[in-house]
């Protein structure tokens, strides 16, 4: 019996310090990842703002082969929405197309619907390094709620693996 207590109260202490670092934790995150590709700025621009292209090199639209995916609009264009419903691991949710700088940058806005309600900002922007080469930059963005952002310690590590592997995906067919 004292054995189970001494359980409860390791456990409900744990909880509780969790809890109370939560409060003082920042809601918003940001991870940002970059990758230089060995092609035109423009060139790679042109590629990476058309979100179906995504399916080639993003490893989160890449997790289902099965998922369903829906498009409204015009690729490449302002209000286009990418839609998906995946496995577990896709989950469901939308991609819009919110903002585009031509040859520099685009933003969108993903709208997660599960495996938990919520919303990010995607940036991505290209930059010449050199006539044949590119910086490519994404950047996320997003907060969460009370407590759940503790997780926002985790996030640097968690999102920017997957964007780093993301982005060698994006290299590697560039320089194809």
């Amino acid at each position: 019996m004292n054995v189970l207590k001494i359980i409860l109260i390791v456990i409900v202490a744990f909880v509780s310090l969790v809890l109370i670092a939560a409060l003082f934790i920042k809601n918003e995150y940001t991870v940002a990842r970059e990758v230089t590709v060995n092609k035109p700025s423009q060139q790679v621009f042109d590629y990476i703002k058309y979100l179906k292209n995504q399916d080639q090199f993003n490893k989160w639209t890449m997790t289902d082969p099965n998922m369903k995916r829906d498009y409204k609009g015009t690729d490449g264009t302002v209000g286009f929405v990418y839609a998906w419903n995946g496995n577990d691991k896709a989950g469901q949710g939308e991609q819009e197309i919110r903002q585009i700088k031509e040859g520099s940058e685009f933003d969108t806005e993903i709208r997660f619907e599960r495996p938990m309600k919520s919303v990010a900002h995607i940036k991505m922007t290209t930059e010449p390094v050199s006539g044949n080469q590119t910086k490519v930059t994404w950047t996320m963005a997003g907060a969460s709620k009370y407590p759940l952002n503790i997780m926002t310690l985790f996030m640097s590590g968690m999102l920017g693996k997957d964007m780093d592997e993301s982005l060698a995906g994006l290299k590697r067919i560039m320089e194809k």
